[in-house]
């Protein structure tokens, strides 16, 4: 192609020029090439400034960024990301995850932001984006209305002259936080009912006062129930079992079923002896409005349980009751029993040497799916005293009938793992040495050698690509040796090129590392090897080497292994390079 040939003469006219060589002035000095950076937008929302008279919006912010990016003639315009109602002092937002997955992609050089505050109010995170991370990644950073670039900021020894004015964000979410949270408090003593997503089960707001409650006629009958089966002497298993045989609808299930929420996770909730046992528990049912167990900073945005009584917040006589005095006393005098006796029963078992749980979050139930609890047994007849740890199944243990899965002890399980972990162990030992036979051969020398002239050439040649393009702005803007019709359908031309030399050349670099990591660093071979020299299950091996443990009812078990496609990698990585004989 003529204009591509004239592109690449031109280059190399310009490679050749005399360093050395003073210029006339009158001849006009030239200018350097220009770089396009390939430029996105990011806009916030905070919760504190939402619905605030005069505060910003995702559209503004949005349209602002875009009108700069689209107005530069070293920018492209590529995405925009948005948090919306997110807070500014916490950095785990998604659309800000997708920002920075964009810049981990290559498809983005450039950040732009409407202000540092719209970037992040945790002046020592919002920091270390702009001093280390950005400047590392090669990414550009603008802060419009702060007046920011890194391409033209000030540098001191300490790095750009922004941190004051990060620490001033911060300051700013921290006294928001202080004052929101003064006038939530103030408003909880007076008894309004603040910050919950909806009233306490068995209640719902005032239709003229949304900060009152008053009995919900569908599920205030709920609630008398629940007190009067506790009265009669149900337990808190036994009282969610019939409330789930009857089909009341639990009430996280309630309200997704009204409307008050659409969160699909609340569809198929059922009741639970928790549940059961905190409306047992709470004097809400009294008339009394009980608050302050849950806090929410705005600041650090984290939920949080009352350290202590005096966060909580009872005010009395505020609504109508659902129970009288003498019932919610006669059911905490109950509970108070029910804990008198399982501290006694605890008793039964002093002697029971407190162990490690090796196999924590690894042991569930083939049947029902639960975690099977970890806990200790002493088995006593008078004459002989036993101590042990078991596995036990939840849902056995609350309803027999619900899961046939009972059981399992762990002296039993371990030794089974064992022998299976000690067939792993020795398996990846003898792959081992066939792996190191292959790797010291002169054929596994010969083919990286060659794939690694493979990854320069397209490396290379990316870097042309690259250069080229860069050559055609100012062949277009200075020199005039283009029109404006041949810059664009070369530009067009070879951003597709450079994309496709980039995929390429990934493509190489991947089976490159694919043949180096099925081999050389193999993590299921690795992983095994740390172990080699264990005489038992472990439980760092155990945590290493096993991602899932299946208990039948039958005491049989099913073993889920990490690393499983590694080891089926590796083992056709060997028999392909002609090992794995035998």
């Amino acid at each position: 192609m003529y204009l591509e040939r004239q592109v690449s003469e031109m280059a190399r006219t310009k490679r050749k020029v005399n360093p050395l060589h003073q210029p006339d002035t009158a001849q006009k000095t030239a200018q350097p090439e220009q770089r396009i950076y390939h430029a996105a937008g990011y806009a916030r929302l905070s919760m504190e400034d939402s619905g605030r008279p005069g505060a910003d919006t995702i559209e503004s912010q949005k349209e602002l960024v875009r009108k700069y990016i689209e107005a530069q003639p070293d920018m492209e315009f590529t995405a925009m990301h948005c948090d919306n109602g997110h807070t500014g002092t916490s950095f785990s937002r998604p659309g800000f995850d997708s920002l920075m997955q964009d810049v981990k992609d290559g498809k983005i050089d450039c950040i732009v932001v409407k202000d540092l505050s719209r970037f992040g109010r945790n002046y020592r995170e919002a920091g270390n984006y702009i001093e280390r991370i950005f400047p590392f990644m090669g990414v550009r950073f603008v802060a419009l209305t702060d007046n920011f670039d890194t391409l033209h900021a000030e540098r001191s020894g300490d790095g750009y002259i922004v941190p004051l004015k990060n620490m001033l964000n911060e300051m700013y979410s921290r006294d928001m936080s202080k004052k929101v949270g003064t006038a939530l408090r103030e408003k909880q003593k007076r008894g309004e009912l603040v910050g919950a997503a909806w009233a306490a089960y068995g209640y719902r707001r005032c239709a003229d006062d949304p900060h009152r409650i008053e009995p919900d006629e569908e599920t205030a009958p709920v609630v008398r129930e629940i007190f009067h089966m506790r009265v009669q002497g149900m337990g808190y298993n036994k009282i969610a079992r019939e409330l789930n045989r009857r089909g009341i609808p639990a009430p996280s299930r309630y309200h997704y079923l009204k409307g008050d929420t659409k969160c699909a996770r609340y569809a198929g909730v059922v009741w639970q002896p928790q549940v059961t046992s905190q409306i047992l528990s709470s004097e809400v049912y009294l008339g009394h409005m009980v608050q302050g167990r849950w806090r929410r900073s705005v600041f650090q945005e984290k939920r949080f349980h009352a350290a202590s009584g005096q966060d909580l917040v009872i005010v009395r006589n505020t609504h109508e009751p659902l129970v009288d005095e003498n019932t919610f006393r006669t059911v905490q005098e109950m509970a108070a029993r029910q804990k008198a006796a399982y501290q006694e029963g605890l008793k039964k078992n002093d002697g029971l040497q407190k162990k490690a749980n090796i196999l924590r979050k690894l042991v569930f139930c083939a049947e029902c799916g639960k975690t099977m609890a970890y806990k200790g047994k002493v088995w006593d007849n008078g004459k002989k005293k036993l101590c042990y740890y078991s596995y036990v199944c939840p849902s056995h243990e609350r309803d027999t009938g619900s899961c046939h899965v009972k059981s399992i002890r762990e002296d039993t399980l371990l030794e089974m793992l064992w022998e299976l972990l000690k067939k792993q162990t020795d398996l990846a030992e003898k792959l081992g040495v066939e792996a190191a036979e292959i790797r010291s051969s002169a054929e596994w020398a010969a083919e990286n050698a060659e794939a690694e002239r493979e990854c320069s050439n397209a490396r290379k040649n990316l870097e042309r690509l690259r250069m080229l393009y860069d050559s055609l702005y100012p062949m277009y803007a200075d020199e005039k040796a283009l029109t404006e019709q041949e810059y664009t359908q070369m530009k067009q031309d070879y951003r597709m090129r450079i994309r496709q030399a980039e995929k390429t050349l990934e493509t190489m670099e991947e089976k490159k590392r694919a043949r180096a990591v099925r081999i050389e660093e193999n993590p299921w071979l690795k992983s095994c090897a740390a172990f080699q020299k264990e005489t038992g299950v472990t439980e760092e091996m155990a945590h290493a080497l096993i991602s899932r443990i299946e208990v039948h009812a039958d005491k049989s078990i099913s073993v889920s292994f990490r690393w499983e496609d590694e080891f089926r990698k590796l083992v056709e990585a060997l028999e392909k390079e002609g090992g794995c004989t035998s």
